[in-house]
């Protein structure tokens, strides 16, 4: 099946935020507590795998997108609204819009963008 350009966008955007999460994971094991508005090491182990389970998650999915794989479409609508949870949950609980802002911006991106009737029919979802 050939690639869309959206598709080939949508998992160089899988990428970055398998990145991003990675990032996320370290500054919650301690290794960069230079990032973000927190001074200081802070380290939760459960976030770490939490936040390193999604980066996994994300590389596999980049995979999935970059294959056209059929059931891509809908894991990436579910991850995206699970990302979107859990940085709500991050707001509620005391963080600041600084930690979560890239990650909410390129979800709701991510979403607004599969839900266009041409990118279902990409997938074969239509």
């Amino acid at each position: 099946m050939e690639r869309p350009i959206g598709v080939t966008i949508l998992a160089f955007v899988a990428i970055v935020l398998a990145f991003l999460n990675a990032i996320v994971m370290l500054r919650f094991l301690g290794f960069l507590p230079f990032l973000g508005v927190v001074e200081g090491r802070i380290f939760s182990l459960w976030s770490a795998l939490l936040y390193g389970l999604l980066a996994y998650i994300w590389v596999w999915l980049a995979q999935m997108l970059w294959q056209v794989d059929k059931q891509a479409w809908i894991f990436l609508a579910v991850i995206t609204i699970f990302n979107l949870c859990i940085d709500f949950v991050v707001l509620v609980t005391g963080g600041s819009w600084y930690d979560v802002n890239f990650s909410v911006l390129l979800n709701v991106l991510i979403l607004v963008y599969i839900m266009l009737p041409g990118v279902k029919e990409a997938f074969g979802t239509d």
